[in-house]
């Protein structure tokens, strides 16, 4: 009799514990959050039990998603972000939201920005990813944080230095080249319609393979193959429900998607024991060569600490195949999305395309694929990218997460406040980009960066600080060639069944496609020219 009762009171008393913890989680913890703001003045949508604001986030997202935006239309953030939108005019730019019981305050003022990313980063830190995205994006640069993160970085940057991918360019000049002969092939006349993100995908895709594996492109393509793969497992079930430990079960997908996963570990673990081998059969001569992929970077990286123990941190195989998944997922799609941005963006603008046509001809005429030397050259092609990048940018909003209580403009953050910083709405904000923030007008770039705008770390589309996008080199290097010679070769214009729908899904792409039509023009008749 003693003994059940012991156990009873025993079980009652876990049972009230766990209930008093998950209602100060769910019930309690957000309450004096939202106290906690409003007293220093600021204020949000209330907070619902459990669910916080999401119904109201997912009532804005279903009506903004549901019309498309009229033509040349670029005040994209009422429809990409809704909920910045509604409740900036509500509650101001600062602002608390509630994505369940987690609060995000909303920063949007570009000098605290820049406190969160540089003079005050070390009390920051990332957010984590779902684990189906971070299977994705795999545990690299994107996702590292600390000593590891700064190792990582440390041996990857000198790999993306621009004179280093300069050297690229030919190989660069050789896929665009292939893609736009295809698109003639494909064409029956001398006009032809092509949805250029899908196109953009594989051009991508095919230039980080050879920046990445170089001699082993062969393998490496296959291997980013079975990636590929495992990125549309995951977007074919983005707008689905998601259930926690879903994941776990033996669902037929989740087959399929742990048997990708074996493929690419497997292939991954056998090429880069092949490459050491390569590295230790040739000795420390080959060791001290620049390698001439991404790779070798790693490898030879990895390979020099195991022999010297120099480092705290050892690169291993694993590491260095799950930064081939990051540079692999970050850039094939950032890098597609800001070409298929710039693309449509020509074709609603005829003028700034002849602009920009007229000095790709200038410099390096109709038809030569452009030297290493000749891409720096085009100013012009500069400036509509920074234009694009500043309407359109991939990325549109940044998550990070208070590692203590901090100070922030006065405002004093507790620990593990994650803070949204809308990367778009800074982009859009008339009074730093002037009225006419958001249209289409590459010439505020004329001057560079720092003179585009009232505040010069206003323009963040790769980020700010230590953690500011490796790969942006690569990436603006890309776009520049692949825009330069489609302007070599077609004139463009938007298909009819173009809908101007920019969307979020993981990145901001147009959410129906991008048909563009496309002209030859060593066959455009003299009253085209308007084109």
């Amino acid at each position: 009799m003693g003994y059940w009762f012991l156990l009873s009171c025993g079980l009652l008393y876990l049972f009230l514990v766990f209930v008093m913890r998950v209602s100060d989680y769910l019930w309690w913890r957000p309450k004096r959050i939202e106290v906690h703001f409003s007293k220093q003045g600021i204020k949000g949508p209330k907070y619902h039990f459990f669910l916080g604001n999401t119904k109201e986030l997912v009532d804005l997202m279903v009506k903004s998603a549901s019309q498309t935006l009229p033509l040349f239309h670029h005040n994209i953030l009422p429809r990409v972000l809704p909920f910045y939108h509604h409740w900036k005019k509500i509650y101001g730019e600062t602002f608390i939201v509630w994505f369940g019981p987690t609060a995000r305050l909303v920063v949007s003022d570009p000098l605290l920005i820049r406190e969160v990313f540089i003079s005050k980063s070390e009390s920051f830190e990332k957010t984590e990813s779902p684990p189906h995205v971070k299977k994705l994006e795999g545990d690299g640069l994107l996702t590292l944080e600390g000593e590891k993160w700064a190792h990582h970085r440390k041996i990857l940057t000198p790999s993306f230095y621009i004179d280093n991918l300069k050297l690229m360019v030919p190989i660069m000049g050789e896929s665009m080249k292939n893609m736009l002969n295809k698109w003639v092939d494909i064409s029956k006349c001398d006009t032809m319609e092509i949805e250029v993100s899908h196109w953009f995908q594989n051009l991508t895709e095919e230039i980080i393979t050879h920046a990445v594996f170089g001699s082993s492109y062969e393998q490496g393509k296959a291997i980013f193959e079975l990636h590929s793969q495992k990125m549309i497992h995951y977007f074919a079930s983005y707008d689905k429900v998601f259930i926690p430990g879903y994941r776990f079960f033996p669902t037929k997908k989740n087959r399929q998607s742990w048997k990708l996963d074996r493929e690419i570990e497997n292939s991954s673990t056998k090429l880069i024991n092949e490459r050491i081998k390569a590295y230790t059969t040739e000795g420390s001569m080959a060791l001290d060569e620049c390698p001439k992929d991404l790779l070798g970077f790693m490898i030879r990286d990895s390979i020099k600490n195991e022999t010297k123990k120099t480092s705290t941190w050892d690169f291993t195989t694993h590491d260095i195949i799950e930064e081939c998944k990051t540079l692999f997922f970050a850039g094939k799609h950032t890098t597609s999305a800001l070409m298929t941005w710039t693309t449509v963006l020509l074709a609603m603008h005829s003028k700034w395309q002849e602009l920009a046509r007229d000095e790709v001809v200038r410099e390096f005429g109709a038809g030569n694929v452009p030297t290493k030397d000749d891409v720096a050259k085009l100013k012009t092609l500069n400036m509509i990218l920074n234009e694009s990048l500043r309407l359109y940018p991939p990325v549109v909003a940044l998550l990070r997460r208070a590692k203590c209580d901090v100070e922030l403009g006065g405002c004093k953050i507790p620990l593990g406040t994650e803070l949204l910083m809308p990367i778009l709405a800074v982009h859009h904000d008339p009074e730093t980009w002037g009225p006419d923030a958001t249209e289409f007008n590459p010439g505020r770039f004329t001057q560079g960066v720092a003179q585009a705008a009232k505040n010069p770390m206003a323009f963040m589309p790769f980020g700010l600080g230590a953690r500011r996008c490796t790969g942006q080199n690569l990436a603006m290097l890309q776009t520049k060639l692949a825009i330069a010679m489609i302007l070599q070769r077609f004139s463009f214009v938007l298909a009819p069944s173009y809908q101007h729908a920019p969307t979020v899904v993981m990145l901001l792409n147009p959410q129906y496609g991008a048909p563009i039509v496309f002209q030859r023009l060593d066959k455009r008749s003299s009253n085209d020219q308007d084109i």
